[in-house]
């Protein structure tokens, strides 16, 4: 080892340097110690959540009614509604059956509601879908809490009639209809999740206050009409469920302004 001394300065005063030198150099040492070690607690932690990735993931798969506006009943019926004269079209010609029923609420600009199997179903479940074909109409954008909705059978629509053709989204409905007078438009929201094999699934979920109640469910958002605009509504919705699909949400939103209330 090669030791440099300072013949201008005393034994003393070289000896203290070298002292404070080596103090240094051991706080130099002692730091990046701390480092390394500090350096291996973060690795381990990113290679255990890479671990954790590769096998707890979640899987948003999608059903084929989820294109439309959709819910189950309380008793599992399945709803579908469409989003635009195109999905009603497409409602009417493939899938609407004859043990289901057509629901529209009594205003220009509604949604085609079809009940699936709902020939056989109870009043109190033609409630549930006429609260969500109530909650789906031009009532909503309207601000108009309540409105009329009816319901009839295959036999009753028709996309004919004695002058000719009607447009895209219009039908005529013949014979007598089933009436839910003064349905008031509310809604509620929540995320179903389910453990799977490879992961969990988490699908968010937009049905009638009726049919939310009745299903008992602990965690969910209530949606009324108020002044809070669409988006921001969607945005809302998505931080208090956690759920970051905004797009999703707003595809199954009414037109208009909403309350969000969890």
């Amino acid at each position: 080892m090669e030791i440099k001394i300072d013949f201008t300065k005393s034994a003393q005063e070289n000896a203290t340097q070298y002292y404070e030198a080596s103090k240094k150099s051991k706080l130099k040492a002692d730091g990046a110690l701390k480092s390394v070690v500090e350096l291996k607690k973060k690795l381990q932690h990113v290679e255990e959540e890479k671990e954790k990735s590769k096998t707890i993931h979640t899987i948003e798969k999608r059903e084929w009614y989820e294109k439309y506006n959709w819910f189950f009943t309380s008793t599992g019926l399945l709803v579908i509604g469409g989003r635009s004269a195109d999905q009603n079209e497409e409602l009417y010609s493939k899938h609407f059956e004859e043990n289901d029923l057509f629901f529209h609420g009594d205003i220009f600009g509604a949604s085609v509601v079809i009940f699936k199997g709902g020939t056989t179903s109870t009043l109190d479940e033609r409630l549930e879908v006429a609260q969500f074909s109530a909650s789906f109409s031009k009532a909503w954008e309207m601000a108009q809490n309540t409105v009329d909705v009816y319901s009839v059978s295959k036999e009753q629509v028709t996309k004919t009639r004695n002058y000719g053709s009607l447009g895209k989204g219009s039908f005529v409905i013949l014979g007598e209809r089933e009436w839910y007078r003064g349905v008031q438009l509310s809604l509620c929201a929540f995320i179903e999740e389910k453990t799977l094999q490879n992961g969990s699934s988490k699908r968010f979920n937009i049905i009638p206050t009726l049919t939310c109640n009745k299903k008992q469910i602990s965690s969910f958002i209530s949606i009324t009409i108020g002044n809070t605009k669409k988006s921001d509504a969607a945005k809302k919705i998505s931080f208090l469920l956690k759920y970051d699909n905004i797009d999703y949400i707003m595809q199954h939103l009414p037109p208009g302004s909403f309350s969000i209330k969890q």
